[in-house]
């Protein structure tokens, strides 16, 4: 039984509000959901609990993803009044980032926490590289691919974006900006995607931690409901201020901003395996 004095617990519930409140603001800026914050956050307070390792990553995966049910739901309502969500981009690559979540769920719920953290490190660490030194936008403009290619980019999505506990926009966003999609189209679409990737993904991180020992107290299978509660009332507040800020600065302070967060969660996250 894990045991947390009354100071303990006020010094965590006021951790994860404050990361809760970062990560709406990252969410509505950059469309991923602000999961590429909670995961890390959620895994280093873990650690300082000593919760087993072998269930601190998948824990923080699945609370994370609980939280973008939430500030997704909002994030993707501002982009939307802002026109800067594509229905149809929606309609037609929903379904295989769907595919992509329920196996990704599958094999995510029975790997080891270690080959979480190092997927979530790989992925963000590449994306940021392609982000931050992305060469400038050429004449001529690339489509997005036709069938299959294009469900195939989508379940790729799905697949990684659920084991790393993130809404989408970590590998939607990047792959978009180079079928030449505005940069701000291509976080609100995002955002959307992120819906799509959490409410499943949810779903299957409780089941397949259900009835596990040496969970976190309060915990749903892999989705710690402490975690959720204190990040989520915050979180869903300031998710209408970043959608507000990717309005209002340049395209490219944008796309460092996105590279900057990715590459400090990667080193962070590859420094825990080590």
């Amino acid at each position: 039984m894990l045991e947390i004095d009354l100071a303990e617990a006020l010094t965590l519930i006021a951790i994860l509000a404050a990361t809760g409140a970062i990560a709406g603001v990252i969410s509505g800026l950059l469309g991923v959901g602000g999961g590429i914050v909670i995961v890390p956050v959620l895994f280093f307070v873990f650690i300082g609990l000593d919760i087993e390792e072998d269930v601190r990553m998948h824990v923080a995966v699945g609370t994370s993803l609980a939280t973008i049910i939430f500030t997704g739901f909002i994030s993707a309502r501002a982009h939307w009044k802002k026109k800067s969500v594509d229905t149809a981009l929606l309609k037609s690559w929903g379904p295989a980032v769907a595919f992509g979540v329920v196996a990704g769920t599958i094999l995510g719920g029975n790997v080891a926490g270690e080959v979480l953290t190092l997927v979530f490190a790989v992925v963000a660490a590449l994306v940021a590289v392609n982000m931050a030194f992305k060469p400038a936008e050429r004449a001529a403009k690339r489509r997005m691919p036709r069938t299959p290619l294009k469900e195939i980019l989508g379940t790729i999505i799905g697949v990684f974006s659920v084991m790393m506990g993130i809404g989408g926009g970590t590998l939607s966003v990047p792959i978009l900006s180079f079928f030449s999609y505005p940069i701000r189209l291509a976080v609100g679409t995002a955002s959307a995607i992120g819906l799509i990737i959490a409410i499943p993904g949810t779903l299957g991180y409780a089941y397949f931690g259900w009835g596990l020992s040496d969970l976190p107290p309060l915990s749903l299978g892999y989705v710690n409901l402490a975690g959720l509660l204190a990040i989520v009332p915050l979180s869903m507040l300031t998710a209408p201020l970043g959608a507000r800020i990717a309005h209002a600065i340049p395209p490219t302070a944008l796309r460092y901003c996105f590279a900057v967060f990715l590459a400090i969660t990667s080193v962070r996250m590859i420094t825990s395996i080590l």
